[in-house]
């Protein structure tokens, strides 16, 4: 038997407590797998997020064991052993529980969004922000249909288009806690998706729409979004390419 603390939250996603279920654990038994179980068997009133069960959607992103990950592609046994990813802590990922590693799994929702209920946040704010990068790509009005992209060209961009919106990476960030304006890893990977794809017409103007103090300047660096990214998708590594263009004013 495995022990699960996991967060509940109270009415209005706050002043919750942690509740400890045991599950029977197997082999190959994800920590969504074992959510589904407390849901059957002990409370069908938790309530977490999932769709695909497939690492594809990235619904399922929850904090576990202190580090925001995908549910759905964590396993539950051995996870005790798992070496910690090294994140710099911040206030938001270090709630106070009594919490044993080598004998419980702790879960908990994603920080720095707002708790609607137990391990579900509210999204909102992270689309709104991914939406403001331009994340879409427009046609010129005389073309009439796309250009094609070579393979080298779409390597180039490739890495950030993997970008599932999971929003472990916001979550992870030190910077997304202390300012709620700041746009966020995943939404500056994305901007660097467009601007690097040469069928873009508009590259400045997107390159303008990050260059205030709530992007690209925003960022300090941490690396906690490269260490959780669960598709490789390094947005420290996007943020400073884009500062590299905006300071060449290209």
């Amino acid at each position: 038997m495995m022990r699960f603390k996991v967060w509940r939250s109270g009415k209005g996603g706050k002043d919750g407590t942690y509740v400890n279920y045991e599950v029977r654990a197997s082999p190959g038994m994800s920590v969504l797998d074992a959510l589904f179980a407390i849901h059957e068997k002990n409370d069908d009133s938790l309530a977490f997020r999932y769709s695909c069960r497939g690492a594809v959607c990235g619904s399922c992103a929850m904090t576990v064991n202190r580090e925001p990950r995908l549910a759905c592609r964590t396993q539950a046994l051995g996870l005790e052993k798992l070496k910690p990813s090294g994140l710099r802590s911040f206030e938001g990922l270090e709630k106070k529980a009594d919490w044993d590693r080598s004998s419980e799994i702790l879960i908990e929702p994603l920080p720095n969004m707002p708790i609607l209920k137990d391990l579900v946040v509210d999204m909102t704010g992270f689309y709104e922000h991914y939406r403001k990068v331009k994340p879409w790509m427009e046609m010129l009005e005389d073309a009439k249909t796309y250009s094609r992209m070579t393979p080298l060209e779409m390597s180039k961009v490739e890495k950030y288009a993997n970008c599932i919106l999971c929003a472990c990476c916001n979550g992870a960030c030190p910077v997304c806690e202390k300012n709620a304006r700041y746009l966020g890893p995943a939404a500056l990977s994305w901007s660097l998706r467009f601007v690097d794809d040469g069928r873009v017409p508009d590259r400045k103007e997107r390159l303008s729409l990050v260059e205030q103090d709530d992007g690209v300047p925003g960022c300090e660096f941490v690396y906690n979004c490269v260490k959780v990214c669960p598709k490789n998708v390094a947005p420290a590594k996007a943020i400073r390419t884009l500062k590299s263009y905006i300071e060449k004013g290209r």
